[in-house]
């Protein structure tokens, strides 16, 4: 009997702490949920709002008055707007082909091959995606200029009758699908590497050649992945605004992300407008988000069963030094010529160039374009507002998708799915558009974010927050739940358990999502187009700003200047990852 009341009692504290234990995981979701609003829905809401308002929001600010689809009605009915489109689904298209034709020879070459060198032709495949797309587009213009590009006078010096014109759509083409070939790359080699060659070697056996195998199995086999780097190739090519900018704009060729800035640089500003053509942009990539999802819940694609299996190399014979050939021409054409060109311009006094000899004079060649940029106090400005906006954005993002990963993957608390959502929306919003939601859910507020450092912040944590969480993802699912649950047992709590458990084992995780989140915000340029001012310009509207003033030699200065910055960024992030990731083995052992 002396033991009931105890028993009550424990009974009655074991209510009270499983009722603390339901409000503080409420309340974690609930902050969590809160959060995502503010960054993600009431920024696209607002959006929504100013495509069916017509009222200007720096003057009138945010309005329920007048609502109505008019400005859509005039946004379809424009034909400048049917030409940005036009515009925008035939150079996705044809970059898409180029890039999945590039993309699927090179995972081949490298996984399933003997062509010497593989480890060279890895890293040449995957080198594009460090290359922001304003520099790519600035380097390609210096080539393909058709008055004054390098390539035209190559060709007139050798005597050839052949002309480039990269201020055209095939040019465009051409630029997309060879720098976005490296999201095809990933994919597919992966998949090839956990593909079963008994499969293929069936496939032989029956009669088939090795040339009739790869397009009747493996390439079938591996179709999630073709298809997802397809897809993932286009969504991202739809919201670049950096390539079309400097290669269609000589030729007055818009798509939309193009249209959409020069809708807020008219006079008087056509927000409501741009809000309508960003709110099609945004509906076209969500369509093609869930048409990915559609595609690949089709089919049967299981390659990997519980037999273990060894990938094998097919012989080509002498045939592997062609192999290895074109990943030389890729190197070249993606990476070496362009870092030339940009070489020249940054260097030379003046771009025109008469001939072979004067190309080689070293007399036309000093630093004063370097003196030139780093003399206009902007320029200084830039990259400290473009670091200082990196730290935060990796800071703050990081420390955000963390919490997010962790209800989503460790815990089973109610709500997590709707987080993992909202999570994944800006998946389907291109950068642009973000800047545009982000521009109209803060200009009309007075004191509020806009002009701050702040909004750029917060708008690429928005915008790169489905690829941290996802970064952060594998780092997770790869932590035991009985390491948590030792402790648990051992009496600590779930912060005290995050603390000595799970952060240490995912810190190598953690950190390459930090860094992922800071050299994605430096490069960032679409986001950042609506949302800067003269004291929080970063480098890469600077840059732009460069280009559209006319000079090309400064504009290649500064291109230089932040590719040599994001190398050295990339160079000491990749040291901390590894430093981290010996630290978590070593942690590990002990």
């Amino acid at each position: 009997m002396n033991g009931q009341p105890g028993g009550r009692i424990e009974a009655v504290w074991n209510g009270v702490d499983g009722q603390r234990r339901g409000m503080m995981a409420y309340l974690w979701v609930a902050s969590l949920l809160a959060v995502l609003g503010f960054l993600v829905i009431y920024p696209v809401l607002t959006l929504l709002l100013g495509a069916l308002t017509d009222t200007n929001p720096v003057v009138e600010g945010l309005s329920l008055s007048h609502l109505s689809i008019a400005n859509f009605l005039i946004v379809l009915k424009n034909p400048n707007v049917a030409e940005a489109l036009f515009n925008t689904l035939v150079a996705c298209a044809g970059g898409t082909l180029i890039a999945v034709a590039i993309g699927l020879l090179f995972s081949w070459i490298v996984v399933r091959t003997n062509t010497p060198f593989r480890g060279f032709i890895a890293a040449a495949s995957i080198l594009p995606l460090f290359a922001p797309p304003l520099v790519a587009g600035v380097a390609w213009s210096i080539l393909g200029s058709p008055k004054t590009g390098l390539i035209n006078a190559v060709f007139k010096w050798a005597g050839l009758d052949l002309h480039v014109d990269f201020y055209s759509l095939s040019g465009l083409v051409f630029v997309f699908g060879i720098y976005y070939a490296p999201y095809v790359y990933m994919f597919t080699s992966s998949a090839l590497r956990n593909m079963d060659p008994s499969l293929e070697e069936a496939a032989e056996i029956s009669g088939a050649s090795a040339f009739s195998t790869l397009f009747t199995v493996t390439f079938p086999l591996i179709m999630p992945a073709i298809v997802s780097g397809m897809l993932l190739s286009f969504i991202v090519m739809l919201g670049i605004y950096g390539v079309p900018a400097v290669l269609g704009a000589p030729s007055n060729i818009n798509v939309l992300t193009t249209y959409i800035f020069k809708l807020t640089n008219w006079s008087p500003p056509l927000y409501n407008t741009a809000a309508a053509v960003a709110i099609i942009l945004m509906v076209v990539t969500g369509c093609l988000v869930v048409l990915q999802q559609k595609v690949l819940s089709g089919r049967s694609y299981t390659t990997v069963a519980g037999k273990a299996f060894r990938p094998r190399n097919l012989d080509l014979g002498g045939w592997r030094w062609l192999t290895f050939g074109l990943g030389l021409i890729y190197l070249l054409v993606v990476v070496i010529l362009p870092t030339l060109a940009l070489i020249v311009a940054a260097f030379r006094k003046f771009m025109f160039i008469r001939d072979a000899t004067s190309l080689l004079d070293l007399r036309q060649y000093s630093l004063m374009h370097f003196y030139s940029i780093f003399d206009n106090p902007l320029t200084m400005n830039s990259i400290y507002n473009a670091v200082e906006v990196g730290i935060i954005t990796a800071i703050v993002g990081g420390a955000l998708a963390f919490a997010i990963g962790y209800t989503i993957h460790r815990t089973r608390l109610g709500g997590r799915r709707a987080i993992d959502l909202i999570s994944t929306v800006p998946v389907a919003i291109p950068g642009l558009v973000i800047g545009v939601a982000y521009l109209w859910a803060w200009i009309g507020i007075p004191g509020g974010l806009y002009g701050t450092i702040w909004i750029l912040a917060l708008a690429f944590i928005a915008r790169f927050m489905p690829d941290t969480v996802k970064a952060l993802s594998t780092s997770f699912l790869q932590i035991h739940r009985e390491l948590e649950e030792a402790a648990w047992v051992c009496g600590k709590g779930v912060l005290g358990t995050i603390g000595t458990i799970v952060l240490p084992l995912a810190r190598p995780g953690v950190i390459a999502s930090m860094t992922l989140l800071f050299v994605l915000s430096i490069r960032e340029l679409g986001s950042s187009l609506f949302l800067y001012t003269s004291n929080t310009m970063v480098m890469s509207v600077l840059l732009l700003d460069y280009y559209e003033g006319g000079n090309i030699g400064k504009t290649a200065a500064f291109s230089l200047v932040q590719t040599v910055l994001l190398g050295v960024l990339i160079g000491g992030a990749n040291w901390l990852a590894r430093s981290a990731a010996q630290g978590s083995i070593a942690q590990r052992i002990r």
